[in-house]
């Protein structure tokens, strides 16, 4: 069975940083293999540049895609593979994307539930959701199910559980994570991993201190 994964983020408010390239060797000197960027914020070129490091480190590169609108997802996805990701999480258009992703070799992860606006959110009912997540599981195209659970405002533990319960493939819960406390919510409600971005870099997850390899040694403590 998968360990239950963590995935940085090297974004703040749903934006790649510009700093990225730097916080990604932290993050490969400290171990981290699964390390991803979103869809907005950095140029291609910069991106390119991105991919190649976090490869070069012996990780797994992950792109979120969090454009609100069908044309920019598709170009996203277009660019994701171009670039040649490990893994696409995000996007809303799930049967747009799946016939774009037919002989690549890239795990597909995209928003289980009611998702919009920049930063994204998610709407809905646990029930609501968990229907969406099962009806994208259902094909053989999509890997698992990325969630925005701490971006819902109703009972988040009860959305993340009834999202795992409700589909066999893997749940990320991705999004607002900044405590070992949610962490723990995650883990105990089922989900195979989640993802930390913001807090880590503004340096207000609880850790002995604020630099971005305290924060991920703090964050990395919660996975053991």
């Amino acid at each position: 069975m998968e360990t239950f994964r963590f995935i940085f983020m090297l974004t703040r408010d749903d934006r790649t940083v510009e700093s990225a390239l730097t916080a990604a060797e932290t993050a490969l000197r400290l171990g981290i293999r699964h390390i991803g960027f979103k869809d907005i914020g950095l140029p291609v070129e910069q991106l390119q540049a991105l991919v190649a490091k976090i490869r070069s480190g012996g990780a797994k590169v992950y792109l979120e895609i969090v454009s609100p609108d069908r044309e920019r997802e598709l170009e996203s996805v277009k660019a994701g593979l171009s670039l040649g990701v490990d893994c696409l999480m995000g996007g809303t258009h799930v049967p747009d994307v799946l016939p774009l992703l037919a002989g690549h070799d890239v795990a597909y992860y995209p928003f289980a539930g009611h998702v919009v606006g920049h930063p994204s959110v998610l709407k809905g009912t646990p029930e609501e959701i968990a229907r969406n997540a099962a009806e994208w599981a259902a094909h053989p195209g999509v890997t698992g199910l990325d969630l925005l659970a701490y971006r819902n405002d109703g009972d988040v533990p009860e959305v993340i559980r009834a999202s795992c319960a409700a589909v066999k493939k893997p749940v990320i819960v991705a999004g607002s994570i900044s405590t070992p406390e949610q962490i723990d919510v995650v883990r105990q409600a089922g989900a195979a991993g989640f993802t930390v971005g913001t807090a880590a870099l503004e340096g207000t997850f609880p850790a002995g201190g604020t630099s971005l390899e305290e924060q991920l040694r703090a964050v990395l403590t919660c996975c053991a």
